[in-house]
């Protein structure tokens, strides 16, 4: 007991330990006070701030309500993209707008190999513009649709697959996309239901607009090409397709006529809306961009739509193209679409569509590279216009023989008498059977085929990215050179098979030139290296697969003259002509007619100059 008792004294605390003890005591009080009140505080504050925000939200709903009516609650959302994909496409749908957001076509690549987006970003507007029935303007392509499905990926399998896109318009009432893709196809269903929307939209508006407009992104190599041929097409009712200026910086179109599609094309690749019945109306537009954009034009089209006021559910059919120009692929879906690939007028159309595009397909299926492909159709060209180059280098043969004569009779008759000289050299023509136009009509005849082969290669999309000996690209220009600057018209390259192709071109023409008697046309030799100089300026930015055929062209030429030139025996030539001189001369009725012309042409100058040798008479 004493042990314990003198402890407790021991280690009781002295009186200045209990001072400082509540010392302490008192300040953990004191903190302990003021962080309940300051507790308190921000519960009254944050109390406050959510009224506040309650308010805000009631207000801000108030706002929506006042300004978009029964389509408030589609104004704000997160933007979420569901994909689409088959085996050519992926088609990525934004729930805000409903749309297409980008589209990336998986068999194809740009220029610098990187995958090939058609469009891609919040750039592209895709959706009606139309007044409810309180005034409110909308415009769909803001506001925020729901997509129904809860998956964010479909691939196609099957027949089909569909992606829904709903956009509310209050109770029971909505306008909903329908997304139908199929497999290994670039064409899209894209129907519009319309479902008890008579009774939000204006009763007035029998039309709506769909506002549809995007940015052309370079896909090329060659900017000049790929601007020249892209542009906005459209096609009237069932009747002929038109396009704006491609030439131009800018052009627009208002159309008061129905409509089958509208269709934004580039130099290989197309994004077209068709109507599955017609399109009323459409106003369309284009602007070309900078050149140091990464885009070509912009693309603007504001199309009216039918719509049916009275009816609970209306539906608006059309699809969607995301594809390339392949003309086959094109063709297939029955729409003209082909005509985007552009292969000339007429005749010369008529030629790419019977002649070069099945021959260039019937090739293919046989041989991978498309630069032999190439040098195999040249020399079937070729040969099956052999017989006309045969029959343009005998009448050259034939009037070259009959130069001797000819100098004769420019000797004899002097220049002065220009008409006279004419007629003598056609008499002579004449008496040996030799006609002037047996040398030009064949090489006319061949032109066609030449315009057809212009037009072909620079809008072929199988030659896309095929390459060839230095080519890389045979759809657009090779180059051995990249020049520090520009020059004007020509470019910032060195073409080597454009620079063949001139070079080719007047070896060719100077060996017929020496074929054929130019001594009435002395600016001749002056044509025979300004065309080539052209050419070359002109060709320089051109496909490769273009100026690799004119020159494979030009070398066949001169092979085949110069094989006409040793086979045939000129002095053969000249005793068939004599012989043909001995026979009696048969003329035809144009000739007889121009003759008489001729005879009446002489005697009313000779007439006129009888008439100037009277004396005159003053009369009174």
């Amino acid at each position: 007991m004493a042990i314990l008792i003198g402890y407790s004294i021991w280690s009781s605390p002295s009186k200045e330990e209990i001072a400082r003890m509540q010392r302490q005591r008192d300040s953990i009080f004191r903190a302990n006070s003021e962080e309940e009140a300051r507790l308190a505080e921000d519960m009254r504050k944050a109390n406050e701030l959510m009224l506040e925000i309650a308010v805000n939200d009631s207000t801000r709903q108030q706002e929506l309500l006042d300004r978009y009516g029964a389509f408030a609650d589609a104004v704000e959302g997160e933007q979420e993209l569901i994909t689409m994909e088959n085996e050519v496409m992926k088609l990525h749908v934004s729930t805000k707008g409903g749309r297409p957001y980008s589209v990336e076509l998986k068999n194809f690549k740009r220029h610098d190999n990187s995958p090939l987006i058609l469009f891609d970003g919040d750039s592209t507007v895709f959706g009606f513009k139309f007044f409810t029935q309180n005034h409110r303007s909308i415009t769909t392509n803001s506001l925020f649709f729901e997509p129904q499905t809860d998956n964010s990926h479909i691939l196609v399998s099957g027949d089909s697959a569909t992606l829904t896109m709903r956009l509310m318009a209050g109770e029971n009432a909505y306008m909903e996309y329908i997304y139908t893709m199929k497999p290994e196809e670039y064409m899209v269903g894209f129907d519009v239901n319309m479902v008890n929307m008579n009774r939000v939209i204006a009763g007035h508006q029998q039309n709506l607009d769909f506002d549809w407009q995007l940015y052309s992104p370079r896909q090329e190599k060659g900017a000049k090409n790929e601007n020249q041929y892209t542009s906005l097409h459209y096609k009237y009712h069932q009747e002929d397709i038109e396009k704006l200026s491609e030439t131009k910086d800018s052009d627009r179109k208002e159309i008061r006529m129905r409509l089958d599609w509208v269709v934004f094309k580039q130099q290989f690749f197309s994004w077209g809306l068709l109507a599955g019945q017609s399109f009323a109306n459409a106003d369309l537009q284009f602007a070309k961009q900078p050149e140091n954009s990464r885009f070509t034009k912009k693309f603007d089209a504001l199309i009216g739509m039918r719509f049916e006021t009275g009816q609970d559910f209306h539906t608006i059919p059309m699809h969607l193209y995301f594809g390339p120009n392949h003309y086959n692929t094109l063709k297939q879906y029955d729409e003209g679409l082909e005509a985007l690939v552009f292969l000339g007028r007429s005749i010369i159309r008529g030629i790419n569509r019977f002649v070069i595009i099945p021959l260039f397909k019937w090739l293919g299926n046989f041989i991978e590279s498309y630069g032999i492909i190439i040098l195999l159709m040249t020399l079937i060209i070729k040969i099956c216009l052999l017989p006309l180059t045969f029959k343009s280098y005998m009448s050259s043969a034939r009037m070259r023989v009959l130069k001797p004569q000819i100098d004769e009779i420019n000797q004899r008759i002097p220049k002065e008498k220009a008409m006279e000289r004419q007629q003598a050299v056609m008499a002579l023509y004449k008496k040996f059977g030799v006609s002037p136009m047996g040398g030009c009509l064949p090489m006319v005849l061949q032109f066609p085929i030449l315009f057809a082969m212009f037009r072909f290669f620079p809008t072929s999309i199988e030659l896309r990215q095929q390459s060839f000996l230095w080519a890389t690209d045979l759809s657009t220009y090779d180059s051995i050179l990249d020049l520090p600057f520009v020059i004007p018209l020509y470019g910032d390259h060195v073409s080597l098979f454009t620079l063949l192709m001139t070079v080719t071109t007047i070896f060719s023409m100077k060996i017929s030139s020496g074929q054929t008697d130019t001594s009435a046309m002395p600016g001749m030799k002056t044509m025979m290296y300004f065309m080539p100089v052209m050419l070359l300026v002109f060709l320089n930015s051109f496909s490769a697969g273009l100026t690799y055929y004119y020159c494979l062209s030009n070398i066949i030429t001169i092979v085949q003259n110069e094989i006409f030139k040793r086979s045939i025996n000129e002095s053969k030539i000249l005793a068939q002509l004599h012989a043909n001189s001995a026979k009696p001369v048969t003329k035809s009725k144009f000739q007889q007619k121009l003759e008489q012309m001729q005879k009446q042409q002489q005697a009313m100058t000779q007439a006129a100059k009888t008439q100037g040798k009277k004396p005159h008479v003053k009369k009174k």
